[in-house]
């Protein structure tokens, strides 16, 4: 899979909150994407990105391109390139892709299932994750008044997480550039009856680690990834200061908390 970049506008492009539509770009009728989600599909999922009119854009804006790949996807092959010279040895039949190892080519995705090879990649271009992880669940207007504050230094935040008044679903949320989104995911295991769980060994020692006798396998976990002035010590102050200050499970005492999420259908 390769991937072309414009160096010259990459940065302004990702800070962009501009849908497909606006730019006469969607693939068909109903595709309600934003430019951003397709640079995040299109730069994660590739095997070679191919960075071109390198010699078009200023210094920072080289920076930036550089960062944002390697802050979204330090595994793929890079290439920097003007007019899009490239020698067919480098993008043909390269034997590179494979479908398993592709969906883990993001390094949200390293981080949150606990790979650590990939920081010699990401030190060149000065970039550093961590993952934010709680028991307790969120109050949904503090953890709105979160994600409604500007992240300096963050390029992509991705994770799930749960609400004090929504203690059955998981909730997921993505962020990219301008663009943070948050839905359901599904359903916590603990909020499923144990006589529908898988009957499998293997099922059961994945949950183990995840099970806590308070919470179940209910917890906040969400990735961050960025460069300076990233501040992950004000992040997580922030998304501490989101928590309820609860020890133990009794969401018929938070359904009275207030709810700006949308509703999930």
């Amino acid at each position: 899979m390769v991937t072309v970049v414009d160096a010259a506008n990459l940065l302004a492009d990702y800070s962009s909150v501009d849908f497909l539509s606006d730019r006469g770009e969607t693939a068909a009728e109903g595709d309600n994407r934003t430019l951003v989600d397709l640079l995040v599909q299109q730069i994660e999922f590739a095997d070679v990105i191919i960075l071109n009119k390198i010699g078009m854009a200023a210094p920072e804006q080289r920076d930036a391109a550089r960062k944002i790949i390697a802050g979204l996807n330090p595994d793929a092959r890079l290439i920097e390139t003007d007019f899009g010279r490239v020698s067919p040895r480098d993008i043909l039949g390269t034997g590179l892709f494979d479908i398993a190892r592709a969906e883990a080519h993001p390094l949200w995705f390293k981080e949150l299932h606990g790979f650590r090879d990939h920081v010699p990649e990401t030190e060149e271009y000065g970039i550093r994750s961590f993952v934010y992880r709680a028991r307790q669940p969120f109050d949904p207007q503090r953890l709105q008044a979160f994600i409604g504050r500007t992240w300096p230094g963050v390029i992509r935040a991705k994770g799930f997480f749960w609400l004090a008044t929504r203690p059955d679903h998981v909730g997921e949320l993505s962020q990219a550039g301008a663009i943070v989104r948050t839905g359901r995911m599904g359903l916590w295991w603990a909020a499923v009856p144990r006589r529908r769980w898988p009957d499998d060994p293997d099922f059961e020692r994945a949950m183990a680690p995840y099970l806590d006798p308070v919470w179940g396998d209910r917890r906040q976990e969400i990735v961050f990834i960025g460069a300076d002035p990233m501040d992950e010590d004000a992040i997580r102050a922030e998304l501490d200061d989101c928590l309820l200050d609860a020890t133990a499970y009794k969401p018929a005492a938070w359904n009275q908390l207030k709810d700006p999420f949308p509703p999930w259908g």
